[in-house]
């Protein structure tokens, strides 16, 4: 897969890096010259350019990459490479991170954003989920299938303890994808049993969060 990177910041390089682990191409587009350090991202292009100028996107071939990853420090500037890379060069898939929560209201698929990445969001779900047992916890939103990545860990006294995972009655649309149990991480089948303490993840529309938790929590 060929990623392109815009921002080659520290959260643009530590991306870089572990895309590059992965096997991945990496394209690092950065403005200032002086943080251009080809050794710090061994394997990685370099260009020394303002990913929010139309032509110096077509001189890095952007139609080829099959990720774009919005990662400056600049919010009005992530949001304007996602609007490009996605109408000028319908590139398949756009993140774009968002560094003041206030703005995330503006990632979404309007300027081009497939997935907005909030660290002040995610960290605070990371803290609930941490926390919360018998709840609902909404992890990220996919912004282009209007979906959210939610979590429930189920409580002690759930019913559904030794029933299987085909027992639980899930909304339309929502689907059980991972099961997370002590160390253990596995993608559940219709037979296997849950249990007290066990954390599902789900994937499911904001309109059946309701019915999922009505669905997943409730003690009768």
């Amino acid at each position: 897969m060929k990623v392109a990177i815009a921002g080659a910041g520290a959260v643009g390089r530590s991306i870089a890096r572990e895309l590059l682990s992965n096997s991945h191409e990496v394209l690092l587009l950065e403005r200032r010259l002086d943080n251009i350090d080809e050794a710090s991202v061994p394997g990685a292009r370099w260009i020394n350019a303002d990913a929010c100028e139309l032509d110096n996107l077509e001189q890095a071939h952007l139609h080829t990459c099959d990720v774009m990853i919005a990662a400056t420090g600049d919010d009005k500037a992530n949001l304007v490479v996602s609007l490009l890379a996605k109408t000028e060069f319908a590139v398949a898939r756009v993140v774009a991170r968002v560094n003041d929560p206030r703005n995330e209201w503006l990632f979404d698929e309007g300027w081009g954003v497939d997935v907005a990445v909030s660290t002040p969001r995610m960290l605070a779900s990371l803290v609930e989920e941490a926390v919360s047992v018998g709840d609902l916890v909404r992890l990220m939103t996919f912004r282009q299938g209007q979906a959210n990545l939610v979590e429930v860990t189920l409580p002690a006294n759930t019913p559904f303890a030794g029933k299987a995972v085909r027992k639980l009655a899930l909304p339309r649309d929502a689907a059980l994808v991972a099961v997370l149990r002590g160390g253990r991480v596995f993608v559940p089948q219709p037979d296997d049993p849950l249990e007290a303490g066990d954390e599902l993840v789900f994937i499911a529309p904001t309109e059946a969060e309701d019915a999922l938790h009505e669905a997943v929590l409730s003690t009768t």
